[in-house]
């Protein structure tokens, strides 16, 4: 199966692995694709959080599903995947996103949302909200679709709009979308590694001479 980016650009390809029950993402050959597909340090090192999206063009079908799935292939703490997620699609209910975050009102502008949701009594509910939330956004990224999350709720509202039960908590939505402008990541304002990081011990400056 193949994804493209719309325009009929072949993004990736899924094969079986040894295990027929397993899927394992491959890149096609050269040949067969007109972009590159980015590997993951790639995508990590050029994704930027956006919240201009392009609304002339959608998000294909498959690439929301390879988006979700990796979601749902996200560890999570004890294997608990008590983690939901909430596909939002519908202009009118990204209309009502916004309208019930009280930081992310920029989501109405997104091509799809997902609410996610986990169990507050889970000490590590919110690592593991992060963790998925990552996952989806370097999955999206690497097939062009930018992303950025808000943790700002109406939670009264949240839970009446889009039907959350009590004992799940909304942790965090994102947005997803075609950059409305193009953007390479190439120039991201982050500290150098030696100024945050240290070798065996705090305070020891971290010199990439002394990494065997």
């Amino acid at each position: 199966m193949s994804y493209h980016d719309g325009k009929g650009t072949i993004l990736s390809h899924i094969l079986p692995s040894e295990n027929d029950s397993v899927l394992r993402w491959r890149c096609p050959p050269i040949s067969a694709r007109v972009c590159t597909c980015m590997d993951a340090y790639e995508t990590i090192a050029t994704k930027l959080d956006v919240r201009d999206f392009d609304s002339k063009k959608a998000v294909p079908k498959e690439i929301k599903q390879k988006v979700l799935d990796a979601a749902r292939l996200t560890g999570s703490g004890m294997n608990s995947q008590h983690w939901r997620f909430i596909l939002v699609q519908d202009p009118k209910n990204l209309k009502q996103l916004a309208d019930d975050s009280t930081t992310g009102q920029w989501v109405g502008g997104a091509n799809f949302a997902v609410i996610v949701l986990t169990d507050p009594k889970l000490a590590f509910h919110g690592i593991d909200a992060g963790r998925a939330v990552q996952d989806m956004q370097i999955t999206a990224w690497s097939s062009g679709v930018a992303s950025r999350l808000y943790t700002g709720f109406n939670e009264q509202k949240m839970r009446k709009d889009y039907a959350i039960p009590a004992n799940l908590e909304v942790t965090i939505a994102v947005g997803f979308g075609y950059p409305a402008k193009k953007i390479t990541g190439k120039r991201k304002n982050r500290k150098p590694l030696d100024e945050i990081g240290y070798f065996e011990k705090y305070g020891s400056k971290l010199d990439a001479s002394r990494i065997a």
